[in-house]
C-alpha cells in the first residue's frame, strides 16, 4: 500500500539574473514531471550523480520547498491543498534526516535541547522536564547514545555521533515516513556503514518507511527494497532493487553500477 503518492511533481526554477548585466540563462528543471509510490515499511533509494534532482524531490515531497506543479499525497492526504494548521499536525509523521550532521544542529544548543525540541513545538510531552528528559534518554539510547550526551553541544561530538543525534530528534514524534538526504555522504566510510546499519536497525524496530537518497549506488542498493534513478531531474528507471542492480535497463544506471565498486565496509 501507497505511503505516498507523488503524481507529475515539476520543480522549476526561474532564469537567474547576470551578476554581468547580460541576458539571463535558462529556467532549471530541477525536477521534471516525476510520478511514483513509496509503499509503507519499505526503503526507496534514490540514486544519482550530484545536481539530479535528488534532493529537490525529497524536499518537495515533504513541502520544505513549492513545487511548480504536480501532487503529493500522504497517508491519504493531499500535502499541497493542506493549510497551515493540517501541514502541522502531518509534519509529525513526516521527518528528515540532513546530510550535513553539524549544519543541521544548533550550535547554541545542548543535545537535550535538540532532541526536546520536536515535542516541545508539537506538545507531545509535558514541559515540566521529566516526560521530555525520559524521551529523550529514550531516543539516545536507540541510537547508540547515552545520557552523558545530554548537557553537550554539537561540537563536541564527532560526525557520526552528531549524525546520530539528528536521527534521534527526526524520531522524537514518532514519524511513519522518514526522508535520508544522502545522511552519510559526510562521514568516513566505517561511520557511514554503521549509520546505515542503524538506520535498518531502526526501520525493523519503529516501522518506518525510508526515502534513502544517495549518489553511491553501493549504499543504495545495501539498504533499500527498491531503487528510483534520476538524471537531469528525470525519474530513468524504478524497479526492485535485485532487479536494478543485476539487470539495469537505462545506458545512466548501467554507467552508475560501472562506477562505483561494492560496499566493503
Amino acid at each position: 500500500m501507497a505511503l505516498v503518492e507523488i503524481r507529475n511533481l515539476t520543480k522549476i526554477y526561474p532564469p537567474a539574473e547576470s551578476l554581468l548585466g547580460g541576458k539571463p540563462g535558462s529556467a532549471v528543471r530541477a525536477v521534471d514531471d516525476v510520478s511514483l509510490d513509496i509503499h509503507a515499511g519499505e526503503t526507496l533509494g534514490l540514486v544519482g550523480e550530484s545536481g539530479s534532482g535528488k534532493s529537490t524531490l525529497g524536499r518537495l515531497i515533504l513541502r520544505l520547498i513549492e513545487p511548480s506543479s504536480g501532487n503529493v499525497r500522504f497517508d491519504g492526504h493531499d500535502l499541497l491543498a493542506a493549510n497551515r494548521a493540517d501541514l502541522r499536525a502531518l509534519r509529525g509523521q513526516m521527518q528528515v534526516i540532513f546530510q550535513d550532521p553539524f549544519a543541521s544542529l544548533d550550535p547554541r544548543f545542548r543535545v537535550e535541547d535538540i532532541v526536546a525540541e520536536p515535542l516541545i513545538i508539537h506538545r507531545k510531552s509535558n514541559t515540566e522536564g521529566t516526560g521530555i528528559r525520559a524521551r529523550v534518554v529514550e531516543l539516545l539510547r536507540a541510537v547508540g547514545l547515552d545520557e552523558s550526551a545530554l548537557r553537550r553541544y554539537p561540537h563536541e561530538f564527532s560526525g557520526g555521533q552528531r549524525q546520530r543525534i539528528g536521527i534521534a530528534r527526526a524520531l522524537a514524534l514518532r514519524p511513519k515516513f522518514i526522508v535520508a538526504d544522502e545522511p552519510v555522504s559526510a562521514l568516513d566510510v566505517s561511520v557511514g556503514a554503521q549509520i546505515v546499519n542503524l538506520l535498518a536497525q531502526l526501520q525493523r524496530e519503529f516501522g518506518l518507511t525510508y526515502l534513502f537518497i544517495s549518489h553511491s549506488m553501493p549504499v543504495v542498493r545495501y539498504l533499500s527494497t527498491r531503487i528510483a534513478v534520476m538524471h537531469r531531474g528525470k525519474l530513468v528507471e524504478l524497479g526492485d532493487a535485485d532487479q536494478i542492480t543485476t539487470r539495469p535497463q537505462h545506458p545512466y544506471t548501467r554507467s552508475l553500477l560501472e562506477a562505483t565498486p561494492e560496499l566493503t565496509a
